[in-house]
């Protein structure tokens, strides 16, 4: 009986700290690419952001960057799963490796 409720305890924390993970993940990473769009915007309008967020930015950068390969990695992967790739690519680009993980262990779950 002690382990069927630690083990229920443990997936119940388990899926509300993935949950806590992709909504913050869609908010930085929306945060990222609107970092981003208003750096493009000022280099358009020969105006300078203020030097406190460059680093943010590069930081946005490197998000980017790993979600879009994370998204790469889901469509291939999806094909695979019989699943639509364009939406597991999106979906993953947002919530990141949670989502990559999601598709991945979806394959264990069949075969359990």
């Amino acid at each position: 009986m002690f382990f069927i409720v630690v083990a229920t305890h443990h997936k119940l924390m388990k899926s509300i700290i993935t949950n806590l993970i992709k909504k913050i993940s869609i908010i930085l990473i929306s945060s990222a690419i609107g970092l981003e769009l208003w750096n493009i915007c000022a280099s358009f309008t020969h105006s300078e952001l203020p030097s406190s967020l460059i680093p943010i930015i590069w930081i946005g950068r490197f998000a980017i960057a790993a979600h879009t390969l994370e998204g790469l990695i889901a469509a291939f992967f999806a094909t695979s799963k019989q699943k639509s790739p364009l939406k597991c690519a999106i979906y993953t680009f947002f919530v990141g490796t949670v989502g990559l993980l999601e598709l991945l262990e979806s394959d264990k779950e069949a075969i359990t």
